[in-house]
């Protein structure tokens, strides 16, 4: 994730303590700086053994042997800035990715919310895919809610990531062959067509997907702007919280609850469940899997 605001001179980083032993707070600061002024990006953010191993892996793709000798060469390189920027990008997805949490909404979640949005009357199911990559998660939830919605209640998914190729690739929808194996055949015949070695998402799903860029780490902006107001059902956000400092994280979770309808639900993944457990305003939904819910509200 990408923070706009300006990055302080002094870095957050456990310089000391650092997991490549080159410690050096000021080579550091200026490899704070030189993000900060390129990409407006604020790795201070990020958690200190994240940071580091993506920073020991641009040591080893440039031959340099110091974090101050990558700090010279990051300042005069604007194509290493660029690298070391995508690198920071956390960018793995998957369709249906955690079996468990995708069956479990599968068969009970999205359905209690289809019934539910039913009863109120409300005409729209409103999802947010937060951190969303190349859109596999977006599109495998557009898989699930084709089979449950119909013309009322209906659905919208707003998918949101940083600008860059993995959101293009989003909005195209096309796949490769080799990266359909966790989607099943009736989903391939009904929500895709085939060309050659790519599947392509059918018109009717892409018309319920928004793609847009949206930073968790801006304050000020509580929700993606194509969502006007937020009010989600679902947020998803997973495999991403855990790449953050606490103070972050908790930033970004903040968003979320604000975000949430209530009664809404937000998944995340299974090595974060520790961290949205201490989430006040979340409760868990299902024990067993990621699922949480607004406080106060309870799964029926």
């Amino acid at each position: 994730m990408k923070d706009s605001s300006v990055v302080s001179p002094t870095p957050a980083l456990g310089v000391g303590n650092s997991l490549l032993g080159l410690g050096d707070s000021s080579a550091v600061e200026a490899i704070l700086r030189v993000m900060a002024e390129a990409h407006g990006l604020d790795i201070s953010r990020y958690e200190d053994a994240f940071l580091w191993k993506i920073l020991d892996k641009r040591l080893v793709a440039t031959g340099l042997q110091t974090i101050a000798a990558y700090a010279g060469h990051l300042a005069g390189d604007r194509e290493e800035a660029e690298k070391f920027a995508h690198a920071l990008r956390i960018n793995h997805s998957d369709f249906f990715r955690n079996p468990l949490t995708f069956a479990l909404l599968e068969q009970v979640f999205l359905p209690g919310l289809v019934e539910a949005k039913k009863k109120s009357g409300g005409d729209e199911i409103r999802v947010w895919s937060a951190g969303c990559a190349a859109g596999q998660e977006a599109w495998s939830l557009a898989m699930l809610l084709d089979e449950l919605t119909g013309e009322a209640p209906s659905y919208r998914i707003f998918a949101t990531d940083l600008d860059g190729p993995d959101l293009a690739l989003a909005r195209t929808g096309v796949y490769s062959v080799e990266g359909m194996g966790n989607v099943r055949s009736r989903h391939l015949r009904g929500c895709f067509s085939r060309h050659g070695d790519f599947y392509a998402i059918v018109p009717r799903l892409r018309a319920k997907v928004d793609f847009s860029v949206h930073d968790l780490l801006d304050g000020d902006s509580a929700s993606p702007a194509a969502s006007i107001y937020g009010a989600f059902d679902l947020i998803f956000c997973c495999n991403l919280l855990f790449y953050y400092r606490p103070d972050a994280r908790c930033q970004i979770l903040d968003k979320f609850c604000r975000a949430l309808s209530p009664g809404g639900y937000f998944v995340t993944g299974e090595a974060e469940r520790a961290i949205v457990s201490q989430q006040k305003r979340l409760s868990a939904a299902f024990p067993p899997a990621a699922i949480f819910q607004k406080t106060n509200f309870s799964h029926r």
